[in-house]
Formats: structure tokens, sequence, C-alpha cells
């Protein structure tokens, strides 16, 4: 199913990610493909739609820091870092406490999460909370700005979000904090030299 990036349509999307459905949908940098990160099923077919490597942990999406800091913890730099470019093409890689989410998405102790900057999947956030945020593209092939692209390359969704062609820098950025140094894990839209500016 196509719908619009609109109240309907994320009204829609937001009913079949609760029913444990496969969600497409635009962020800032590219379209992605996500699901409740609790439900472990879920979870599962995002694996199998990508052809992900099981042992490729996922990044979550998320609406705002506050939300953020219920699965996650920051410390002095990363709040900083966060206030100052979420909501962004930013991934910080923190600390996971929440246990729940820790089994489901297979986790060690650290998780990728970002707060994107699109209006949609914002309003889709705020009512689901958090939502898995990976690229909607098969592993190793490159992500899409063009929501026709996707369509061709990605089967076994449930609903696709479509916004139109999404203007970007590329993907976003992941970074994570060790002995109080920023350690770029993926280079992305933004570059270590703007991080290194808080």
């Amino acid at each position: 199913m196509k719908v619009n990036c609109d109240k309907e349509g994320i009204r829609i999307a937001s009913q079949i990610i609760g029913d444990g459905g496969i969600v497409i949908f635009p962020t800032d940098t590219v379209y992605g493909i996500g699901c409740n990160p609790y439900n472990k099923t879920s979870v599962e077919k995002i694996y199998k739609i990508k052809s992900r490597n099981i042992i490729k942990s996922l990044p979550v999406l998320t609406y705002s820091k506050e939300t953020a800091k219920k699965i996650v913890q920051f410390d002095n730099i990363t709040e900083k870092i966060a206030d100052k470019f979420w909501p962004g093409p930013l991934t910080i890689i923190l600390k996971v406490k929440d246990e729940k989410i820790k089994e489901s998405l297979n986790l060690k102790d650290k998780i990728a999460i970002r707060v994107p900057n699109h209006q949609c999947i914002l309003e889709l956030l705020k009512k689901c909370n958090f939502l898995i945020g990976t690229s909607a593209n098969i592993s190793g092939n490159l992500s899409h700005t063009n929501p026709k692209n996707c369509l061709k390359e990605i089967k076994g969704y449930d609903v696709f979000v479509d916004d139109g062609i999404i203007s970007s820098k590329g993907e976003s950025t992941v970074i994570e904090i060790e002995n109080e140094e920023i350690k770029i894990i993926r280079e992305g839209s933004l570059s270590k030299e703007e991080i290194l500016q808080i």
C-alpha cells in the first residue's frame, strides 16, 4: 500500500506499525525502512527484506532527546552534541538502558539513535515514539532519495509513505564518544569539523 505524507497517511502508517507491519518512510537524508523496534518478528523481517547480516545492529529513530533518554544514557558531551545537531543528520551511538529493546534488537550494550529533521517522519514518531530507521535498500546497494527507485528495489513491506524526492546531502554521520573524544564511525552529510565546533 502507498500513502501520502499527510495526516491520514501517517494515521494508517502508525496503525500498521502498531500491528507489527513494515513501513517505508521519508527522512531528511534518505528513504528509510522501519518497524516497531520492540517487535522481534518485525525486526527479523527488516533483516530479510534488506538481506542484511544479522550481526549488524539496526539504528533507531525517535522524536526528541527527551524521548531518547527513555532508552539511552547521555553524558555531557553527547548532550551538547544532541542539542546542537538534533533534529538532523547525526546518528549517535549511546549506551542502551532499556532491557526490552536490548533483547528485541539483540544488542550488547549500545544502540545507534537519531532524531531526523523531517516533518513527516517526526509526526509519525510522535505516534510511535521509536522506529527502526535503516535505509530502505538492499544491503550494499546505494540508498534512495527517489521513491520510484526505492519502490523498484524493495519488496515485502506493508506501507510506503511517499513524500516525493528528498533533497539531501547524503546519509547521516554516525559518531561515538570514546574517552571524551568524538570518533567518526561513518562519514555522512555532517563533517567532523562541524561536529567539533560545539
